[in-house]
């Protein structure tokens, strides 16, 4: 099973589980889906991630899996409302640093790939890098 786009599976993987409630997702491991998930990390939207070897038979390979942790509010509302891909291999979106606009007046983030790594759009504008947008998350 070829996968095209990564980063729209891992994010349609933490969708599919937020909306029906569980507590943890498995998606395969890759170093560009880790930086994602550190991001979603640092600003809020997981309780965090960990890395957890693949088993012989499995169908993945060597690489191991990422389990992420999803995070629910004190009456179980969800926390990631909306998380969807913005740059797709087949239209890809840049922005510039002085470009970007907050998502929802602050509310949300837009996950960025930038020559200084994944970074949150908040911390792009501080560093005043521009870059790929991976994904918009509220």
């Amino acid at each position: 099973m070829s996968m095209t786009d990564p980063i729209a599976d891992l994010l349609t993987r933490i969708r599919n589980a937020n909306s029906i409630g569980r507590a943890h997702v498995r998606i395969p491991h890759s170093k560009l889906k880790q930086r994602v998930c550190d991001v979603l990390q640092r600003e809020g939207y997981i309780k965090g991630y960990r890395q957890v070897a693949s088993e012989p038979g499995e169908g993945i390979g060597p690489q191991g899996w990422i389990v992420v942790d999803l995070k629910y509010g004190e009456d179980d509302e969800k926390v990631i409302e909306n998380i969807q891909r913005v740059s797709r291999p087949g239209r890809r979106v840049y922005t510039r640093a002085k470009d970007m606009r907050p998502v929802l007046n602050g509310l949300g983030i837009r996950i960025i790939s930038t020559s200084r790594g994944v970074l949150s759009d908040r911390e792009a504008r501080k560093q005043n890098v521009g870059g790929e947008v991976l994904a918009e998350v509220w």
